[in-house]
């Protein structure tokens, strides 16, 4: 390869969009007319959205046939119809890795590691965060650089890359301002910010009981959304992941449902059989939770905020590791803090500690529980409740297993 091919911004979305469904959804590949416009215009995964007509992107796709970059073939059953197959990647001589990050790229502008990370999960696994940086800085070390690392903005933990095969469009102020990198929790390793979760909540149990333990007496939409778990549970088990004082795990078990409630805290797990000490409390990781010893799966396994300290590159597999247990028709709730920030917290309940809470994307969890093959999703936005002091906007997903 003598120079990169010039990509005006029709030609990235078609080639990012061709790349995406070569490995997405390899049985329809190539994409005819009809799915690479779909393809195109889908408004999820996608920055910025775009609405190209019919005529656009043919006459898109006949200028990357011109140049090599796309080769137009006739489907080889059925009804002859043209298809669309891109060979940007063989122009380029791209491996797994960065042919995955090259389509992310094309498909959404400027992204840090950490979010390049997350959303090339369905084209690459990278193992960490490094192995992605491995992988930028080996397109950018080529002869003919591939991408390029931007300097870091004002309100931005990360820096981000863009690729080098054309413009790519500017965010706005406000969008850059709302760019979070939510890997960076884990910049030290997740046993690291394990240890830092764990010892943080032993060191507020007793606190942390003394002020909550009564707050569903103020909350009426999520005591609405529990009553509705504990009448499709039917006395059938439950667990809470995450349930630090136990008292949702404890209203759970005092309206009927046979409900554990498991933590990663030791002196979380003391307390709650401290305050509740009818009710079962075990020590306990959420990423390894198993069947319950009466039944063949859950009822309904519930992450009560339990998920906050987690990056957002985690979420597929801890939401899997929730979904496994899970019973024919069984619901997963979650609730979190929505929002584009990370909170650092050094002090809670009038003791020390050291705690990241990533605020979530809703659209984002929402497209993870999709991916886990949970159906009839419902997502719910709250804003913050002055008279809790709250600051932060509340996201409740309810799903279930298929039947």
């Amino acid at each position: 390869m003598s120079e990169l091919p010039v990509l005006e911004p029709e030609d990235q979305r078609l080639l990012g969009s061709l790349m995406e469904k070569q490995t997405t959804v390899p049985a329809s590949y190539p994409l005819t007319a009809n799915a690479l416009r779909t393809a195109c215009n889908q408004t999820s995964n996608r920055d910025p959205i775009v609405d190209y007509d019919q005529a656009t992107v043919e006459r898109t796709a006949r200028s990357l046939r011109d140049r090599e970059l796309v080769r137009i073939v006739w489907a080889d059953t059925g009804r002859r119809t043209l298809k669309y197959h891109q060979t940007l990647d063989e122009r380029l001589g791209l491996d797994a890795d960065e042919r995955a990050l090259l389509t992310v790229l094309l498909l959404r502008g400027a992204q840090t590691p950490g979010e390049l990370r997350t959303r090339t999960e369905r084209l690459h696994r990278f193992a960490d965060r490094a192995e992605v940086e491995a992988c930028l800085r080996r397109m950018a070390e080529r002869p003919e650089p591939l991408v390029r690392e931007l300097e870091r903005r004002a309100g931005q933990h990360d820096r981000r890359w863009i690729h080098l095969l054309g413009p790519v469009p500017e965010q706005s102020e406000t969008v850059a301002a709302e760019t979070v990198d939510r890997d960076a929790v884990i910049a030290e390793g997740p046993d690291v910010r394990d240890d830092r979760v764990r010892s943080s909540y032993d060191a507020v149990a007793s606190a942390y009981a003394d002020r909550l333990l009564d707050e569903l007496n103020d909350l009426p939409f999520e005591t609405w959304l529990l009553d509705r778990v504990i009448a499709r549970a039917a006395g059938r088990p439950v667990v809470e992941v995450g349930s630090g004082p136990g008292h949702i795990t404890a209203y759970l078990a005092e309206h009927g449902a046979d409900a554990t409630g498991i933590d990663l805290s030791p002196e979380m797990v003391a307390e709650a059989r401290r305050r509740f000490p009818d009710r079962n409390f075990e020590v306990g990781d959420l990423r390894r939770l198993g069947r319950p010893p009466t039944s063949s799966g859950w009822a309904a396994v519930l992450a009560w905020y339990s998920l906050i300290h987690l990056a957002a590159s985690e979420l597929p597999d801890a939401i899997s590791a929730l979904v496994r247990p899970l019973d024919p028709g069984g619901l997963l709730v979650l609730a979190m803090h929505a929002g584009a920030e990370i909170r650092h917290v050094t002090e809670a309940f009038g003791h020390e500690v050291n705690l990241d809470v990533v605020l979530h994307d809703p659209a984002h969890v929402v497209a993870v529980a999709e991916s886990a093959g949970l159906v009839d999703i419902e997502w719910y936005l709250r804003g913050p409740l002055q008279t809790r002091q709250e600051t932060t906007q509340r996201l409740y997903v309810l799903a279930r297993t298929p039947a």
